[in-house]
């Protein structure tokens, strides 16, 4: 038998495609009648709202390369770009027409039922007429601006993801049709919300106009029953009423479409100033060039061509829609305050044991290595350990990596006090975080105003590591270094919805690697001799190879063999063809990857040995861990990389090891055994890039692994409250468990 070729192209699932599977994923969360009503609406956003980053990144810079003429792919497949443009294309219209689908068939009517109703202008009450004229004269009117298409005025550049209406208008007596657009205001929310109103069989239906527009909101001709909350999208609202607009014309038509923009850039190696560079980015971002135009499905064939060459598009970069466009702003339905039956039960992470029982912070990571699961533990540990490093005395110096903040967050604030108590403080703030851009501007000069070292660490390289380092003189005399290192942001809002590790110690290992890490990245010292931490891009690559490699080497000496991983994408073609070296060796691979994935597993002579499952549900699973069994003395590391090229070589990432042995079978034997075990949200991967549902085997047990990491924590915070009970008075305590209040309005992420 002939050696399988382990770079065959047709061996690798295509990065964009597998993409789209996971966003297929998001909507089936959104379609799952299990799912709580409100909960399913939010997955239905989170679904558009990927797909907007999507077109926004990855489709614009495809389109970019159709426009360089290239057609060699990269990535294992070497699909070509215009073939990828090509599937997507298809396979994002099954999907969008999927998700109305399920919209307007199921999850609305079913939120009519409970009192969330989005209405149909056709049926408008005269008081609702009324109301939504006073909506539209004291709150919209003022902000609208109708721009004109003609000679004297060309196309507007419309703003990326703005939403729009193209307006057909007639003067009297003049047959030639004119152009217009409306831009809906996207400072105002995106659904008008009137007061609570009940339709009966003989309230009369307004008609205010029998050739208005067709309307874009519900297709249902049935009377609506008795509803609460009656919701209309705003551009439903500015049709209503184009004629204050455009007074003295003829209303022919008017449609709503949406432009998607391409916003992916690079920034020059030789800038002199990268805030200044970046911030030019941003604003060019905002006017790329288009990569998608969704419009209504009623639109005509004149109009939609109209815009395709106003938009320099092609035919199959539209996407018709049957009803409300940017359901992004499902968002704003998802938090209506009330309808707490139609929403997940709320968590209220528990506290971590070592820290609550400790006199302080420093005592706890003392005494022990402290491992924290968010978000079934509590972040606030996290914010605590910088807030105590602030205000202490005997702290010196905090050294900190930032990658994405929170809009009001407390790490930073924390970083400004210390600075302002005279502490040495250096944030590395990485300006170059996709989306995030002008929100770590804005923090980076608050914090240089404070007098914080603000760095921004390489130019060609972003920095991915979550790092902090605390230098503090403790009470001995002796000047120790306490580190944390994580898998997550330093931001509490996605702390609330991200599954991530923290890790705490003063260990003087990892202590002394982190403090050169810190060098590395502020000024211009060398690569150092790592004593705990794998960092990328020096090192990551060439370990994570070798413990693949390791790992076959065993299993072909009759040794164990077996490699367990839990990562967000995986799709770096060196990793994927050592992998398929290790289950032709005969290793056992179990594989939990959230989103991309180009390995195919189960194919016969490469991959029989590999199995790859993703979870999809409540919480976005974000940590990353790597097993390896090491012929039976196992070997467990944590960090901030996945296994995809951007992680391994143009990042600077951190993995680290996780030795003491309770933290080690935690991981292994909780986290890992957990997440590879669940047969409720978990889907399998097959060899042809799809996914089925994991169901239970003949006599196996339902697991949802979210929910029992869930109970695990209430498990343990009934334990730590019965302990606290017991304990002295003097003993110190947490004051309070600390609940998660409402749900921030910043939209969830599941990309």
């Amino acid at each position: 038998m002939s050696a399988v070729n382990l770079d065959d192209p047709s061996l690798y699932i295509n990065r964009e495609l597998s993409w789209l599977e996971f966003n297929r994923r998001v909507l089936e969360e959104a379609q799952d009648p299990t799912v709580p009503l409100l909960e399913r609406l939010k997955f239905h956003a989170i679904f558009s709202s990927n797909l907007d980053e999507f077109f926004m990144v990855r489709v614009g810079g495809l389109q970019q390369k159709v426009l360089a003429n290239i057609s060699r792919g990269s990535g294992g497949d070497k699909l070509a770009p215009h073939v990828q443009l090509e599937r997507i294309a298809e396979t994002v219209k099954g999907l969008v027409e999927q998700q109305y689908a399920s919209l307007q068939k199921d999850l609305l009517p079913a939120l009519r039922e409970k009192g969330i109703v989005i209405r149909p202008l056709k049926d408008l009450t005269d008081g609702e007429l009324k109301q939504l004229k006073d909506v539209f004269r004291d709150q919209v009117f003022p902000v609208l601006t109708p721009l004109a298409i003609d000679p004297g005025h060309p196309f507007p550049h419309l703003l990326n993801k703005s939403l729009n209406l193209a307006v057909v208008l007639r003067r009297p007596d003049d047959p030639e049709p004119l152009y217009a657009v409306v831009q809906v205001p996207g400072m105002l929310p995106r659904f008008v919300m009137l007061q609570t109103t009940k339709v009966t069989p003989d309230t009369p239906a307004a008609n205010p106009k029998d050739d208005k527009p067709a309307d874009s909101s519900s297709s249902h001709d049935v009377r609506l029953p008795d509803y609460s909350i009656a919701l209309f999208p705003l551009e439903d609202v500015i049709r209503l009423h184009l004629t204050e607009l455009f007074p003295g014309m003829e209303l022919s038509d008017a449609y709503a479409f949406r432009v998607t923009r391409d916003s992916e850039f690079e920034i020059d190696d030789e800038v002199d100033d990268l805030m200044q560079a970046i911030e030019d980015s941003v604003r060019k971002r905002r006017r790329g060039h288009a990569s998608r135009l969704e419009i209504e499905a009623a639109m005509t064939a004149d109009l939609e061509q109209f815009l395709t060459a106003a938009l320099d598009l092609n035919p199959e970069d539209v996407t018709r829609v049957p009803s409300v466009l940017d359901l992004t702003g499902l968002f704003q339905i998802y938090a209506l305050p009330g309808f707490a039956d139609l929403r997940d039960p709320p968590v209220a992470p528990t506290l971590v044991r070592e820290f609550v029982q400790a006199p302080s912070p420093w005592a706890a990571i003392r005494a022990r290595d402290i491992l924290v699961h968010h978000p079934y533990e509590s972040f606030k540990h996290v914010v605590d350990f910088i807030e105590a490093a602030a205000a202490d005395d005997r702290v010196q110096a905090i050294k900190q990596t930032l990658y994405r903040t929170s809009s009001d967050s407390p790490v930073v604030r924390a970083l400004q006090m210390a600075a302002d108590k005279g502490k040495q403080v250096t944030a590395v703030i990485e300006l170059k975080a996709r989306l995030d851009e002008e929100r770590n501007i804005l923090w980076a000069r608050e914090l240089e105003k404070a007098g914080v070292h603000v760095v921004f660490g390489f130019v060609g390289l972003k920095t991915h590591c979550k790092v902090a380092l605390v230098v503090r003189r403790d009470e001995d005399n002796q000047l120790r270094r306490y580190v944390h290192l994580g898998t997550g942001n330093y931001n509490p809002i996605t702390a609330r919805t991200y599954t991530d590790l923290g890790f705490f110690t003063c260990n003087p290992d990892f202590a002394a690697d982190v403090a050169l890490l810190f060098n590395h990245l502020t000024g211009y010292a060398s690569l150092p001799q790592w004593k705990k931490l794998i960092v990328a891009p020096s090192r990551m690559m060439a370990f994570m190879l070798e413990k693949i490699e390791q790992e076959a080497a065993n299993a072909k000496a009759g040794k164990k063999g077996r490699i367990r991983v839990k990562i967000n994408g995986l799709i770096e073609p060196a990793v994927v063809k050592a992998l398929y070296a290790a289950s032709q060796a005969g290793v056992k691979i179990d594989i939990a990857c959230r989103g991309v994935c180009s390995l195919r597993p189960g194919v016969p002579g490469v991959s029989e040995n590999i199995r790859i499952t993703s979870v999809v549900d409540r919480f976005l699973e974000h940590s990353r861990i790597f097993y390896f069994e090491n012929d039976g003395s196992p070997e467990v590391y944590v960090g901030s990389a996945d296994w995809m090229d951007r992680n391994l070589t143009r990042r600077v990432e951190v993995a680290f090891p996780i030795e003491q042995p309770d933290l080690k079978a935690r991981v292994i034997d909780e986290l890992l055994k957990t997440t590879l075990a669940d047969n409720q949200k978990s889907r399998l991967l097959l060899p042809d890039g799809t996914y089925e549902r994991v169901k239970p085997k003949a006599g196996e047990a339902e697991l949802r692994s979210q929910q029992r990491f869930l109970d695990l924590a209430k498990a343990a915070a009934d334990r730590l409250q019965t302990a606290t009970s017991a304990a002295p008075q003097s003993t110190p305590t947490a004051t309070a468990k600390p609940k998660i209040g409402p749900r921030s309005s910043k939209r969830p992420r599941h990309s």
